[in-house]
C-alpha cells in the first residue's frame, strides 16, 4: 500500500464460498496429459504448479491467498525431441498424409475440431477466466471470436484454392501457381490472449499442410486440456503436439536442431532474438512475430473531449492495459490537457474493480505480482522526473490488484516514456507543436499503430500522410485495436515480422510454387491426362465450393 490511507482504495478479494457456483473451481486439475504422435502421453516426472492471478479469503475475516489452480507437465529436452521426432515424421519432407491431403479434406478436420471445442466451451472459459484473471465476458468473447476465426479462415482457403485452380498461359508457357506448406511450425503465444492469438497461427498454419508443434505460454495452460483429445480426434497421428515446459529448455531445443522451419511466437523481442539464434540456419527460419508495441493517441485542440476521453479511456485500460495494441502514451494539446485529465480521471473513478466473475467488472488481477513491482518502479521513476500521479487512488495496489493510474507531465527522459507497460499506467505529454509527438512516433523503436484525435481534415489529412509511413494502422477518433480480422495485422520497425489475418496468415504460413511447362502438344497432353485422372495433389482443377 504505497498511498496514503485518505488516497488509497479498498480492493476487495473474493470470499471462496460466495463464488457463484457456476464459476467456482472445485478441484485442483494436475495435469499429466501431452498429445506426441496422435496419442494423449502421460508425464510423471517434473511439474510445474499453475498459480491464478486472483487472490481468495477463506472467509470474510481471513487474509486473501493466493488460488492455486493445478500443475502441468514440465518436459525435458529428451521428451521434447521425441515430440520433435514425431512432427518430423508426420511431415515426412512433405511426403506425409497431411502435407500431400487436399485441402478439401484438411478442412474437413478442421471443421470436426472446431465442432468438438465448442462442445467445451464453458469449460475452457472459466479456465480462462482462472488462468489470466480476464473477466468472464472478455473470455467469452476470446472464444467465441477464435471459433469465428477459424470459420473465417476455411473461407478465406476456399477463396484462395479457387483462385488457384485455374492454369496461366505467358510467353508459350502454361503454369499453375499453388501455395505449399512450409514444413514444420513451432506456435506460441501470448498470455493476454492465449486461446485467441495462439489460434490465428495454429489453425492457418496446420490448414496450409504444415505440422504443428505448439507451447501455451505460461499463463493460460489449463485451458488447452479440454481440447487434447479434440485435437488427437480431429487431426491425423503427429499433425498437432503439444509442449509443456519452460521456454528456456524446450523452445531453445527445438530451434536448435534446425529442424523449425517456421517461428509463430507473440511475445517480447528478446525472447525472439533468443529462439532465432539458437536456429543454426537461420536463412531457412521463416519467422512470424508479434512483438511489442508503444501506440500513441495524438489530441488535437478541436478534438471531441467526451468522444476522446471514452476512446483512450478503452484504448488504455481495457483488459488492464495488456495488450499489444493498447494505447501506451497520450499526447494531449496543451489547450485541452487540464479538462482532459480531469473527464479521464473522472470516468475512471467509475470503473468497477473486482475479480472476473463479477458482474461488470472492468479491472482484473494482473499475471503475478513481479509486474506489479515494475510498475511502482515506472511511477517512481516518473515522479522523480517531475510527474505527478493524477487521477484519486492512482498508484494503490494490493497483491496482483493495480488501481489505474494517469501520470503528467511525463518527461521524455522517464522509462515510461519509451517502455511498454502492459499495463493499467496512462503517461500523458502535453504539447503546443504537432511536430513533437510526429518526432516522438518517427523515432520510436516501435510502429504498429497510432490514434489520431481532431475533426479539421487539412490537419488530420497531413498527419495521415506522415504515420501511414511511420505505423501499420491510423485509426481516427477511435482506439487502436486488431480487428476486424479480416484487416491485416501487423507491424514496422521492431513491433512485427508477418502479417496476420484471415488471408494474409494462409499466406504467411506457405509459400507460392508452380508447376511450368512449354506450351507445345505433348505437356498438354500430359498435363490433362493428369488432370483428367485426377493423378496429382498439387496439379488440379478440383474447384471446392
Amino acid at each position: 500500500m504505497n498511498q496514503k490511507e485518505d488516497n488509497y482504495f479498498e480492493f476487495k478479494f473474493p470470499v471462496i464460498n460466495k463464488i457463484p457456483a457456476k464459476f467456482a473451481l472445485k478441484d485442483h486439475i494436475d495435469q499429466t496429459e501431452y498429445l506426441c504422435n496422435g496419442e494423449l502421453k502421460s508425464w510423471n516426472k517434473e511439474k510445474i504448479s499453475i498459480f491464478s492471478p486472483i487472490f481468495v479469503c477463506k472467509d470474510k475475516d481471513s487474509m486473501p491467498e493466493q488460488m492455486v489452480l493445478g500443475s502441468c507437465p514440465s518436459l525435458d529436452e529428451e521428451e521434447t525431441l521425441k515430440i520433435l521426432d514425431a512432427a518430423v515424421k508426420a511431415y515426412n519432407d512433405g511426403n506425409g498424409i497431411w502435407p500431400l491431403m487436399r485441402v478439401e479434406d484438411r478442412i474437413k478436420c478442421v471443421e470436426k475440431f472446431i465442432y468438438l471445442m465448442g462442445e467445451n466451451k464453458d469449460e475452457i472459459v472459466n479456465l480462462l477466466m482462472w488462468e489470466i484473471a480476464k473477466s468472464h465476458k472478455d473470455s467469452e468473447k476470446e472464444f467465441d471470436r477464435t471459433i469465428k476465426y477459424m470459420i473465417d479462415t476455411i473461407d478465406a482457403l476456399k477463396t484462395l484454392d479457387r483462385n488457384s485452380s485455374r492454369f496461366l498461359i505467358e510467353d508459350s508457357i502454361i503454369a499453375q501457381i499453388r501455395r505449399s506448406p512450409l514444413g514444420i511450425v513451432l506456435c506460441m503465444g501470448p498470455f493476454n490472449y492465449p486461446l485467441n492469438e495462439t489460434f490465428t497461427t495454429l489453425i492457418p498454419a496446420l490448414i496450409m499442410g504444415n505440422v504443428v508443434i505448439f507451447k501455451p505460454p505460461k499463463h493460460g495452460i489449463l485451458l488447452y486440456r479440454p481440447l487434447l483429445k479434440a485435437f488427437k480426434e480431429a487431426f491425423p497421428p503427429g499433425v498437432i503436439n503439444t509442449l509443456y515446459g519452460r521456454g528456456r529448455v524446450v523452445a531453445s531445443a527445438l530451434m536448435s536442431t534446425g529442424k523449425i522451419s517456421c517461428l509463430a511466437f507473440i511475445g517480447t523481442s528478446k525472447a525472439a532474438d533468443s529462439l532465432q539464434k539458437s536456429h543454426p540456419m537461420p536463412h531457412r527460419l521463416r519467422m512470424i512475430l508479434g512483438l511489442e508495441a508503444k501506440n500513441p493517441a495524438i489530441v488535437l485542440p478541436d478534438a471531441s473531449i467526451s468522444l476522446t476521453v471514452k476512446e483512450c479511456l478503452l484504448g488504455a485500460l481495457s483488459f488492464n492495459g495488456q495488450r499489444c495494441t493498447a494505447l501506451k502514451i497520450l499526447f494531449i494539446h496543451s489547450k485541452i490537457v487540464d479538462i482532459f485529465l480531469e473527464e479521464l480521471s473522472n470516468e475512471i473513478g467509475k470503473l468497477k474493480i473486482g475479480a472476473p466473475f463479477d458482474d461488470d467488472v472492468f479491472i482484473t488481477p494482473m499475471p503475478d505480482e513481479s509486474r506489479i513491482k515494475y510498475f511502482i518502479e515506472l511511477i517512481e521513476d516518473a515522479k522523480l522526473l517531475g510527474a505527478k500521479i493524477v487521477n484519486k487512488f492512482g498508484g494503490s495496489y494490493n497483491k496482483t490488484f493495480f488501481y489505474p493510474t494517469i501520470l503528467y507531465p511525463v518527461s521524455n527522459k522517464s522509462r515510461i516514456y519509451n517502455e511498454e507497460q502492459f499495463g493499467p499506467i496512462i503517461p500523458v505529454v502535453p504539447f503546443s507543436n504537432i511536430e513533437e509527438p510526429l518526432k516522438y512516433i518517427t523515432e520510436s523503436n516501435y510502429g504498429q499503430q497510432a490514434s489520431i484525435f481532431g475533426t479539421d481534415p487539412d490537419v488530420i489529412a497531413k498527419i495521415i500522410d506522415i504515420l501511414v509511413n511511420q505505423v501499420c494502422r491510423v485509426n481516427l477518433n477511435s482506439q487502436c485495436q486488431r480487428g476486424p480480422d479480416i484487416f491485416p495485422f501487423t507491424g514496422r520497425k521492431d513491433s512485427a515480422v508477418g502479417t496476420l489475418s484471415v488471408s494474409d496468415a494462409l499466406r504467411s504460413f506457405s509459400i507460392r510454387t508452380l508447376v511450368a511447362a512449354k506450351s507445345n502438344d505433348l505437356n498438354k497432353d500430359l498435363i490433362r491426362k493428369i488432370i483428367k485422372g485426377n493423378k496429382s495433389q498439387f496439379l488440379s482443377t478440383d474447384f471446392i465450393f
